[in-house]
């Protein structure tokens, strides 16, 4: 592949799942513009091999160390540095040949890498939202300290950065969040008391992986992508408003002093974003098809209930208690929402889990790196005790 001065050489973790994947589109697309240094999975060491001899990073590391003896295999001959392990993913963002790192994993395990590529000075493009919502604190110091610069990647608050393009931070009134609300937007409580796995990952507008598609069952995801904009955006909780919007062409709003509402439209599809923080906040022509008058014409909003949907609570108990209380959030619904998709607990309950462990486990008013890792280990126990609890009275 010819790379230019000018190319943009990238990092890519979670180069299999789906933003990684639509990331490696943009990439194929756009050989002048951008190159892959390093490509990081998490176990489907198979699709790596694939993407690692198509792109010719420089190293190709899977997360799960089981996998280590089929990648090196896989990459035999190829001059491609097979890695394995944790530590691997995070020492793969702040190599020297790596000009920004594309943060494309979920859950926990993407906060070390984004330290490290922060201490190393990297840009990132950051669609795993629970580095901010984990340790969110410890993130903007941290980047207040570098030269790196983060650049969001979920819709909504690419979209958010796109409204607030050329705004005075004292301009804005409040951050309007739009959320599809799922596939039981139109349930009732009863109906979700018996909700399935098939259910829950039957999402209407999007195609995601397992564990964020539950979580935009429960509206989780809406609670964290709140955490995760009073962070980027530092804007207080009680000014980001969610609403539901099931068209998902509305990506979200905000609402200035003056009364004025700005809005980014596009149809649901993520390379529009990926795009955007690839380039730094500047387009990319192609990177999605344009909004039709017909998709545009019945766009609807409405309140989203939190009786239903109690998990989008945790937003405002989480930022409103602070330290490490979204850190146990987070690590309790991985927990809970894993045991959902495993057959072991009912739906409703991933809030029962999350919540009794957010109760039980100890509050640490200002953390350091080594408190999240600690919060977050304790309340995967605690989580996983009431897990079994509910599991066996079943």
């Amino acid at each position: 592949m010819h790379q230019s001065d000018k190319t943009k050489r990238l990092c890519l973790i979670g180069s299999t799942g789906s933003i990684g994947t639509q990331t490696l589109d943009i990439v194929r697309s756009h050989p002048d513009r951008y190159a892959v240094s390093a490509l990081c999975a998490g176990s489907n060491v198979n699709r790596l091999i694939e993407q690692a001899l198509e792109f010719g990073p420089a190293v190709a590391v899977i997360a799960d160390e089981s996998k280590y003896a089929r990648l090196k295999e896989g990459l035999a001959g190829s001059g491609i540095e097979a890695r394995a392990g944790a530590q691997a993913v995070a020492d793969a963002g702040a190599r020297a040949d790596v000009d920004m790192v594309v943060n494309a994993t979920v859950g926990y395990s993407g906060l070390a890498p984004t330290i490290a590529a922060i201490r190393a000075g990297k840009d990132i493009a950051l669609a795993n939202k629970e580095t901010l919502v984990v340790a969110g604190d410890l993130v903007r110091r941290l980047l207040a300290e570098s030269r790196s610069r983060l650049f969001p990647i979920d819709s909504e608050h690419s979209a958010i950065a796109q409204c607030l393009a050329g705004e005075e931070p004292g301009s804005v009134r409040r951050l309007i969040i739009t959320a599809s609300g799922g596939p039981f937007r139109t349930w009732t409580a009863e109906q979700l008391r018996t909700a399935t796995v098939a259910d829950a990952l039957r999402h209407p507008n999007w195609s995601m992986g397992a564990k964020i598609t539950i979580d935009s069952a429960t509206m989780m995801n809406k609670a964290f992508e709140i955490i995760e904009a009073h962070y980027l955006f530092n804007i207080p909780a009680e000014r980001i408003t969610p609403v539901v919007h099931p068209q998902s062409i509305v990506h979200s709003m905000v609402e200035f002093v003056d009364g004025a509402v700005k809005a980014q439209l596009g149809i649901p599809d993520m390379r529009l974003p990926i795009a955007y923080a690839l380039g730094e906040c500047t387009r990319l022509e192609g990177a999605s098809q344009p909004l039709t008058l017909p998709q545009i014409v019945n766009l609807t909003f409405a309140h989203p209930d939190t009786e239903l949907f109690p998990c989008l609570t945790f937003a405002q108990k989480a930022l409103e208690r602070g330290g490490n209380a979204a850190c146990v959030v987070n690590a309790a619904n991985e927990i809970a929402n894993q045991a959902f998709r495993d057959g072991r607990i009912p739906f409703c309950d991933i809030y029962t889990v999350t919540a009794e462990t957010l109760e039980r486990e100890p509050y640490i008013a200002a953390p350091d790196y080594h408190d999240y890792v600690g919060s977050n280990m304790s309340a995967r126990r605690c989580a996983s005790e009431i897990v079994s609890r509910i599991a066996a009275a079943r």
